[in-house]
This record gives structure tokens, sequence and C-alpha cells, in this order.
């Protein structure tokens, strides 16, 4: 359904939890406007959820709150990045990307992107322990995906000898205060040549180029996980944890007696770290292992 000109997606069985489709890239600009369609049109949910949005960091409305965190990057122009919020080892990577030749650059949505982007996806079924959702995707859907939000999105292409090996998307808000990193990714058989690092770089440029002050990388940290490789790496890059309000509001009985008993949050989160830990383990054991078996079938 639509409100406020924007999707929003209801999931849950018992609980029926509302948000914004497009969360970390579109905002409601005016919350209560967006409540009272949802109660008045009684579209059968018990739950509300949406974030504030940067850089109000400190909670502006009256409702249930719990806080919620985004990886961003403050930007004032890219010399004061490569400067002032990196090392020198990720300086170190963005030049030997430069030194192996890969060539970064904005590329403009066409057949050629969308055949890349296909070819990055196919590489490996398995990406970071887990089953990767966009390998074995045809053309037309990865055309579809990529499509979304075209009029406010940039391209980013990582090219070798013309080949592209690495791709990113930034998605641009409404109000042009923030880009956000809605898909960064490159081909794993060429990570010796620093190729995300290259296009954290660009995109940081391509950001600053155009006076948008905030680059987000989705969150900083993810419930009790632990810090891993992903956050090593936004850190590296500049990218700062900054906590932000999230409300909760809840429009039947259901919807208070489940946020009075957190049941709004999923299973996992009741489980202790060292359990989930072990979990993804054996998860990423699994989807090795029967990655492995494809490709000696194949």
């Amino acid at each position: 359904m639509k409100v406020c000109a924007k999707d929003v997606m209801v999931r849950g069985g018992l609980v029926r939890v509302a948000r914004l489709a497009a969360e970390g890239f579109e905002f409601w600009d005016n919350p209560e406007a967006a409540l009272t369609y949802l109660r008045d049109n009684r579209c059968g949910i018990d739950l509300v959820t949406f974030m504030q949005k940067l850089p109000a960091a400190h909670p502006q409305y009256d409702y249930p709150m719990e806080w919620d965190n985004v990886a961003a990057l403050p930007l004032s122009s890219f010399d004061h990045w490569w400067a002032k919020q990196i090392d020198g080892k990720t300086r170190n990577m963005v030049r030997r990307a430069e030194k192996k030749g890969l060539v970064v650059r904005e590329v403009p949505f066409d057949d050629d992107l969308v055949k890349g982007i296909w070819d990055i996806y196919n590489e490996c079924p398995v990406r970071q322990g887990r089953r990767f959702q966009h390998y074995g995707k045809n053309l037309e859907a990865v055309r579809r995906m990529s499509a979304t939000f075209i009029d406010r999105s940039i391209f980013i292409g990582a090219f070798l000898a013309e080949r592209l090996i690495g791709f990113a998307k930034l998605t641009t808000d409404d109000a042009q205060s923030q880009t956000a990193l809605m898909h960064i990714i490159a081909m794993l058989s060429h990570r010796d040549k620093s190729p995300t690092n290259a296009l954290v770089a660009q995109a940081v440029k391509s950001s600053c180029q155009r006076g948008i002050p905030y680059l987000v990388y989705s969150k900083y940290s993810y419930g009790k996980k632990s810090a891993d490789s992903l956050t090593d790496f936004k850190a590296s890059n500049g990218f700062q944890r900054i906590d932000i309000p999230r409300y909760y509001v809840p429009f039947t009985r259901v919807g208070r007696v489940a946020l009075t008993l957190g049941l709004h949050h999923s299973p996992l989160d009741c489980l202790p770290e060292p359990m989930i830990m072990r979990l993804r383990q054996i998860r990423s054991n699994w989807y090795t292992h029967k990655s492995s078996k494809a490709f000696e079938a194949s």
C-alpha cells in the first residue's frame, strides 16, 4: 500500500508490523500524517515502526522508542575524507586498485550495466557465509531490481580492461540530505585489487560533488551480532555508528501487548550471543559445503 506517496509493507502473523518498504532510503516527512492515514483506513495493522532521519539524532516525537543505529559517514569534501577520516592502510588499498589497473567512474543505467551486474551476481552462490540471494536471477529480474529509485540513484562501476568487476548503487533521499549505499559488491576473483575500497572512494567523491552531507552504509551493528569483517570495513572507510531513535506506535491491543513483552523483535534476539554465533558458523559451513559440491558436479 502507499502512504503519503511512499510504499509501506506489512509483515507478521500474530503481530502485524508496518514500516516503509524502502526504510533507510525513504523517510516520512510528516510521520503524524502517515499514522493518521493508517489509523483512519483500518489497515489491519497492530504496530507501526519508523526511524528518524539524520542529522536529527535526538528524539523528536512522543511515541514509544528504542535506539537503532546507522553506519554514517559525515562529509565535507573528498580531500577531508582522504586526509582526516581514513588511515594510511585504507588509502593504500584505494591506491592499490589504481595500480592494478582498476578504473572507477559513474556510469549510466543501461543494458551494459545490467549485464555486468548480472555477471557479478552469478559469480558465486555463497557470500559471507550465506546463500547469496541474487545468485541465479535472470537478466530481467536484475534489471527490475536495479532500476528502483532510478530518478535519484547514482551508479558507480569498477572496470578492469573495460569489464565490470564491481559496482555500487547510491540512492539519495527526497531532501538530498543523505546518500545511502543500496548495494556495493565486487567479484570475489578480483578482491586482490581492492575494488570495494575504490568504489567507496568514488561514492564519497560523488556525494561531495553534489553537496550531500552524509553517506550511509546500512547499519553499523545488528542486534547482538558482534563486530565482523563488514563492520571493520565500514570503520576503516570512515563510517561511524550513529544511534537514531526508532519509534513503535501500537494501533491495537495486540500491538500494545507485543510492544510490552518485546514480541515485536525477532526470536533470535532472545538468544545469547554465543549461541547465535554458533548458529551462524553452522550456516556458513553448510552453504560453503553445498557450494563446493555444486561446483564439483558442474
